[in-house]
């Protein structure tokens, strides 16, 4: 039976330590036994969990044991993890444990090593502090979970419970994950490139660089059909210098920051307005209709009208 250890910090994130315990006790082989032993267990025998406090029947030794690990978050992701955590946590990894964070359990992860160099997510929320702490990971906040084989990271709670029923049938395959997804009451469809729900900040204009001005024009002309050309020529640069120095002090292209920037203001007219959806992609500067909803749908992770239904004020 495949064993799944869920390893509980101090200051567990209670929705985040449920999720797998669920999921992995819940599922059952074609022949009705259950497809997984699940343990949790801790650094020290009582755990506080926000609501509750947690008497751990386990302690770091059934890291070993396990074939693969769950680490869930906690409240406070700039808290140290603990050095015997994390030296048991790479030992496991060193045999080829299987490893898997839900929400800011990626902190944890990140702590290790062990993602540096690969791509990982987590809770929108924490997608920044994650990329400052651990600049060797390269973080992507816009998507449910990522797959990197042995090591994966999941967003927040919900989006961990995506993971685990991925986990479920990458080892006993659609119909077994399916089983625990109606048990779950989750549909088994949401696959980890889907965009995390957010709503997105404006892109960061950095204040008193040289590409403050330019910024700010953007901003002020996203409905404008503009080209790197346009962007360039009210820069005062070469398309090649320009390209160059956005990505050095936003971390993008300008095209792809005006993008961003176009499906910001969406949002708000989506929230704010009763305009149609094809007048909104027209304000906002996209050549279609079609075009508008492909990049909003990739960006946010559901379509203007749904996201308009979750998120429109009243009154508007």
């Amino acid at each position: 039976m495949h064993t799944v250890a869920v390893l509980a910090l101090d200051k567990v994130l209670p929705s985040d330590l449920s999720t797998p315990i669920d999921a992995f006790t819940r599922t059952r082989l074609p022949d009705g036994r259950p497809a997984y032993r699940v343990r949790v267990c801790g650094v020290t025998p009582t755990v506080d969990a926000g609501a509750f406090t947690l008497q751990l029947r386990w302690g770091l030794e059934t890291l070993a044991e396990a074939d693969t690990i769950i680490l869930p978050g906690c409240e406070d992701v700039f808290a140290p993890v603990p050095d015997e955590a994390l030296d048991a946590i790479r030992k496991a990894a060193a045999h080829g444990t299987r490893l898997a964070s839900i929400c800011s359990g990626a902190f944890i992860l990140a702590a290790t090593g062990l993602l540096d160099g690969l791509r990982a997510t987590t809770h929108w929320l924490a997608a920044g502090a994650l990329a400052r702490l651990h600049p060797a990971v390269d973080v992507d906040p816009d998507v449910l979970y990522v797959d990197n084989g042995q090591f994966l990271t999941s967003a927040g709670a919900a989006a961990g419970l995506d993971l685990c029923l991925h986990m479920i049938r990458r080892d006993h395959g659609s119909a077994v994950a399916a089983d625990t997804a109606r048990l779950s009451v989750m549909p088994l469809e949401r696959e980890g490139g889907q965009a995390q729900f957010i709503v997105h900040d404006q892109p960061p204009v950095p204040r008193g660089s040289e590409l403050e001005p330019v910024l700010r024009w953007l901003e002020d002309n996203t409905g404008r059909d503009l080209t790197l050309e346009d962007v360039a020529r009210q820069a005062g640069m070469s398309t090649r210098t320009l390209n160059r120095r956005f990505r050095e002090q936003t971390g993008t292209t300008p095209l792809q920051w005006l993008l961003r920037a176009r499906v910001r203001q969406a949002q708000y007219l989506l929230e704010a307005t009763g305009h149609p959806v094809d007048r909104i992609a027209s304000q906002v500067g996209f050549g279609s209709p079609t075009a508008f909803r492909e990049r909003f749908k990739r960006v946010v992770g559901t379509s203007p009208t749904s996201y308009r239904t979750a998120f429109q004020r009243s009154g508007a």
